[in-house]
């Protein structure tokens, strides 16, 4: 398994793909790293100074986008933005060279698309730069980090955390099971729609790696089935971003999974996190977001340092 800086060096890949990548040791030290600078973000010494992060996302965002261009900046480097038709990409140039023309004139490139990840790897192969994933189709890595960084603020040692997430297997879902498969003796349990789960192969290859740290990792698609004891109740918005559903009558399917404070109930003690935006009355209500057990909000404030966290380690792999 590779470092966080990249896959073997034969690929000429570098920087954060998926988390599936990520060593666990690596995984913790970024997750402390994220939560140190939440406390202090002047606690480094710019290592971006004197370079040019790449900031191209093709699809909407508020936290990601601001998070990763703000912290560019306040770690000393100088973001140059792209919205989603300024790239020739948008005329039919190819990714390979796209990416040999970024490398030329760029440091790191930060890159939200609608693509799959290897279009990412593609982008810092021919171009030999570092490239982060700030979210793809299949997964949205630092969306986890910044997730176990947030836990990590509210509950110290995550060993043994139990944590319930409720909706669609999506790319939110997908990081997060990467991600807490190398929390040691973790419980997690997707409960997801039916016809809306993880996707195939994602819990197989994070049970992998929850061998060696006697994480357990289950799915089920009934909101009945969820475990007794819950430390944490997780959600997304049913409408991923830049998804839409084929089945007309999706929100029938989707609305057994909405998380009140009646269902929170059942677990007195769990807080609530959720990786926003939020529709209110959707998958969640106003009481619970907005309510005293919600980590909703700290974990949005969350996204800038765990961003600055994976620019610093993504320039200074073995720092």
């Amino acid at each position: 398994m590779s470092t966080l800086h990249g896959r073997p060096a034969a690929t000429r890949e570098q920087g954060l793909f998926s988390l599936a990548d990520v060593e666990p040791a690596a995984l913790r030290k970024l997750v402390a790293r994220s939560a140190e600078l939440f406390h202090d973000r002047r606690a480094h010494d710019l290592p971006l100074r004197d370079r040019l992060v790449g900031v191209l996302f093709t699809r909407t965002s508020t936290r990601t986008r601001t998070a990763f261009q703000a912290g560019a900046v306040r770690l000393g480097g100088t973001p140059v933005c792209y919205g989603p038709h300024d790239l020739q990409l948008d005329t039919g140039e190819s990714v390979g060279d796209t990416g040999r023309i970024l490398g030329a004139m760029l440091d790191l490139l930060v890159a939200r698309t609608a693509g799959p990840v290897r279009h990412l790897r593609e982008l810092s192969g021919e171009g030999g730069l570092p490239v982060v994933n700030a979210m793809a189709a299949e997964e949205h890595p630092t969306q986890a980090v910044c997730d176990l960084a947030t836990l990590t603020l509210a509950y110290g040692d995550l060993s043994g955390i139990r944590v319930l997430y409720l909706g669609e297997g999506n790319n939110t879902a997908t990081a997060l099971a990467h991600g807490l498969a190398t929390v040691p003796a973790a419980h997690v349990t997707f409960v997801t729609p039916p016809g809306y789960g993880l996707p195939d192969g994602v819990l197989a290859a994070a049970r992998r790696v929850a061998r060696d740290t006697g994480a357990v990792l289950a799915e089920t698609h009934c909101p009945a089935e969820a475990p007794d004891r819950v430390d944490v109740v997780y959600t997304t918005r049913w409408q991923t971003t830049g998804t839409s559903k084929a089945d007309a009558s999706w929100r029938e399917v989707f609305r057994p999974f909405h998380v009140d404070e009646a269902l929170m109930r059942r677990w007195p003690r769990a807080s609530f996190l959720h990786d926003l935006p939020a529709h209110r009355g959707d998958e969640v209500a106003g009481a619970v977001l907005d309510g005293p057990r919600s980590l909703a909000w700290t974990q949005a404030a969350m996204k800038l340092p765990s961003a600055m966290a994976v620019l610093e380690c993504v320039v200074r792999p073995t720092a």
